[in-house]
């Protein structure tokens, strides 16, 4: 098989590229890559020195491709038919980009903030970067709610890279910034995205390890 999937699965951005990977049915591997064992990291680092998931291997193209939002843009294009996860139509494909970069810039990376200073030592903390990171949370929110106005997902009628983003942001982002009964819209959004065959498959997946969430 050509393409080759270096993962965890209960990295919250390797559901974004899982979820684009059923939504396309594109045919992949999955290698998950256990970072505290010495050898397998040394053999990540070498992959991708950033040591950061996920990244994609192409093997006939002999092309490593890194970070989430990358790798959906990369795999679309394989696609020779069907539907697309960036739209075709400049505008729309530009406003899709944007409401990607939305969730992830401003759910889950404040998100991700919030879990880590979790697992700080006591006195290590920043409770200061935690307020600033809920509030940035809460922005989007608000945003996104405005934005779900106008259809079921994202885009509006069509499933698109921006619904992958938002998938992990959410579901990892209401665990530490609840969201449910506040925003309406995301939150019936939230459980529309959870009914998604591709989203079902990640959960699935990932449940065994959900365990070690320490949010």
């Amino acid at each position: 098989m050509s393409l080759t999937l270096h993962f965890h699965p209960l990295s919250s951005f390797c559901w974004k590229a899982l979820v684009g990977l059923y939504e396309l049915e594109i045919p992949f591997e999955k290698h998950v890559v256990d970072l505290s064992n010495e050898a397998a990291r040394a053999d990540f680092l070498r992959l991708w020195p950033i040591a950061k998931f996920p990244v994609l291997r192409d093997h006939a193209r002999e092309r490593t491709v890194p970070e989430s939002t990358i790798i959906l843009e990369y795999v679309d294009q394989l696609r020779p038919e069907g539907p697309r996860l960036i739209p075709t139509a400049p505008d729309r494909a530009l406003g899709c980009r944007l409401r990607d970069r939305l969730y992830d810039a401003y759910i889950h990376v404040p998100m991700q903030k919030i879990v880590g200073d979790k697992r700080r030592p006591e006195g290590k903390r920043d409770p200061l970067g935690v307020e600033q990171a809920r509030a940035q949370m809460e922005t989007a929110y608000a945003l996104a709610d405005d934005q779900l106005r106008e259809g079921p997902w994202a885009m509006g009628d069509d499933f698109t890279l921006a619904d992958c983003a938002a998938f992990p942001a959410l579901f990892y982002g209401d665990k530490v910034a609840p969201f449910a009964k506040r925003w309406s819209h995301v939150t019936a959004y939230f459980e529309r995205l959870k009914r998604r065959p591709s989203v079902e498959r990640v959960l699935a997946e990932a449940a065994p390890y959900m365990k070690m969430f320490p949010g």
